[in-house]
């Protein structure tokens, strides 16, 4: 298996315990509050992994289109989570978290777009599939 695989696998692992373990963290404040908290353990996490794993040579070779993409992508992320956390403090965990993985659809189709990528039959059928499964799930 290819080490990407394996990395992908541990952070659908990852992603999947963060909004059961979130939701309890939120009992009794509001979800502004418990992202804030979430992000601050973010933030100091990954530093701690720059500082151990990230060469300096790497950071010096940052270009202006590295700056613009990650900080889009850092906006984006931010939007993400706190209208994530919006939702996670009322909402039911099962229902968000597949609403939110939905946004494979987005990401198909940013990929064809910006990417170049190729969108197949297969991930045509996959995506129709995943639209499919979270309408029957997040309607009651």
């Amino acid at each position: 298996m290819k080490p990407w695989i394996s990395f992908a696998i541990l952070s659908m692992c990852f992603a999947g315990m963060t909004s059961v373990i979130a939701k309890k963290g939120l009992v009794g404040i509001s979800g502004e509050a418990g992202l804030t908290v979430r992000t601050l353990f973010v933030v100091v996490f990954v530093l701690l992994f720059a500082v151990l794993q990230v060469p300096m040579k790497s950071l010096k070779d940052l270009t202006q289109e590295n700056y613009l993409w990650l900080g889009l992508s850092g906006l984006t992320t931010a939007g993400s989570w706190i209208f994530y956390y919006k939702a996670l403090k009322d909402g039911e965990v099962s229902t968000i978290a597949l609403i939110d993985k939905g946004s494979i659809l987005i990401s198909i189709l940013l990929a064809c777009f910006i990417l170049k990528e190729q969108i197949t039959a297969r991930m045509l059928l996959g995506g129709a599939m995943m639209l499919g499964g979270l309408a029957v799930i997040a309607t009651k």
